[in-house]
């Protein structure tokens, strides 16, 4: 969306805040023998208790609060009960949410406990690159040169991308213009960030996959050639000059 009013930057720095403490939250409440249904259930009561509604839920009937995918899954894992986490696992959590109209978006993979089968290179590696992408955006800025740097970074550190997901314009709806933020270079993408424009800015930093199948719940996404993904995401506000990270709250990066 555009901001125009203040009334505007107010209402999405309010949900983005949300979303940004929810995810926080649930990532600080994971522990080993939790069920993923468990740790969902407790997003959502957050959720409800700020006001603030599940956007996938809302705008897809995603069958969960947020979404939580677990080692292989790369986004969009289903909450369930049998889903029981260990030491060790690779988890995103996704928290998107709508309050009073808006909608913001955050998202974060993490090793839970002892980083036993070493993928904290591949999480660290998806916040930096996180954080060197975002820096980058202005307006004017073409959006392709984004995915083209992440796409780069990746490639400096051992790491390929997923190329079929993206980060999107969010505002006044969950996934709205530009349509389509890559992590890798489209040519033939002349569109450009635009001043006061919110978007969602993420990272799908790969092992061994390109490209992102769904699974047969008709959901969970996992890598093609298989391998391992972690996923880091925020929601910001593009200006001339540093973009404003709307959801700084979320402690990716701390």
């Amino acid at each position: 969306m555009s901001i125009r009013q203040d009334h505007e930057l107010k209402a999405m720095q309010q949900i983005s805040a949300i979303v940004a403490k929810t995810l926080k939250s649930m990532c600080d409440y994971a522990a080993p023998g939790m069920s993923t249904k468990a740790l969902d259930n407790f997003g959502g009561a957050l959720l409800q208790s700020f006001g603030a509604r599940s956007a996938p839920a809302l705008a897809y009937k995603f069958p969960g609060h947020t979404c939580i995918s677990v080692n292989e899954e790369i986004a969009h894992g289903i909450p369930k009960k049998n889903k029981v986490l260990q030491e060790g696992d690779l988890v995103n959590i996704d928290v998107s949410a709508e309050a009073d109209g808006f909608w913001a978006d955050n998202g974060c993979s993490f090793v839970l406990g002892e980083d036993f089968h070493g993928y904290g290179n591949l999480v660290q590696a998806s916040k930096e690159i996180l954080r060197t992408a975002i820096e980058q955006i202005k307006g004017g800025v073409r959006i392709a040169v984004i995915g083209r740097s992440i796409e780069a970074e990746a490639k400096k550190r051992g790491f390929k991308v997923i190329k079929n997901l993206a980060g999107h314009g969010v505002g006044k709806s969950l996934h709205e213009s530009p349509e389509e933020i890559l992590n890798c270079y489209d040519r033939f993408n002349r569109e450009r960030f635009k001043v006061n424009s919110t978007v969602a800015i993420e990272t799908f930093i790969a092992t061994k996959s390109t490209l992102a199948l769904k699974q047969r719940d008709g959901w969970t996404l996992k890598g093609r050639q298989g391998g391992f993904v972690a996923q880091h995401e925020h929601t910001v506000l593009v200006t001339d000059s540093q973009p404003i990270i709307l959801t700084t709250g979320n402690g990716v990066w701390d």
